[in-house]
C-alpha cells in the first residue's frame, strides 16, 4: 500500500502512460537473497605505527569500510553485487538514523573497496573508475 498520495499518483499516472506499450506490474516486491558482506570493518582506537605497518590496507583502514577480496578478476555482476551491498548498508544506517532522529552525515557512511588482482580497462570503464594517484597509489 502506497503511503502518500504522490506516489499513488505517479504509480496510477505512469501504469496508465506505459500499459499501451508493455506490462506494468505497480509496487512489485523484491526478493533479495541473504547476502554477506565478506569483511564490515569500523575502525576504534589504534596505534599509529601498527596503521603505518598495515601500508595501504591501514590508510583504507581510517573509516568505516565494506571489503570484498577476490581471488581472481572481478566480474561486472561482481562489483554490481558489490555496490548493491553497499547500498543496502547505507539504506539502513539511513533508516536507523531517521528511526532515532539523528543526522547521518555523509562522511560517516561505509566505503567499498574491492581488492581484485586486475582490473580490465573496460570494466573500469564500465564503472566510470578513475585512478586517484594523487591520495593513492597506481592502480587504486
Amino acid at each position: 500500500m502506497t503511503r502518500f498520495i504522490y506516489d499513488q499518483f505517479a504509480k496510477d499516472y505512469l501504469s496508465e502512460l506505459l500499459s499501451p506499450i508493455g506490462t506494468v506490474t505497480p509496487s512489485r516486491d523484491v526478493n533479495s537473497e541473504v547476502r554477506e558482506i565478506d569483511v564490515y570493518f569500523t575502525p576504534g582506537t589504534a596505534r599509529a605505527d601498527y596503521v603505518e605497518t598495515l601500508g595501504i590496507l591501514g590508510k583504507m583502514a581510517t573509516t568505516t569500510a565494506l571489503f570484498e577480496p577476490f581471488r581472481n578478476p572481478v566480474s561486472v555482476s561482481e562489483v554490481r553485487s558489490c555496490v548493491s551491498k553497499l547500498l543496502d548498508v547505507i539504506a539502513e544506517l539511513e533508516r536507523r538514523s531517521r528511526r532515532e532522529n539523528t543526522r547521518c552525515e555523509e562522511a560517516e557512511l561505509p566505503k567499498l573497496w574491492i581488492l581484485t588482482p586486475t582490473a580490465s580497462e573496460m570494466l573500469l570503464n564500465g564503472f566510470n573508475a578513475t585512478p586517484d594517484e594523487e591520495n593513492w597509489l597506481e592502480g587504486i
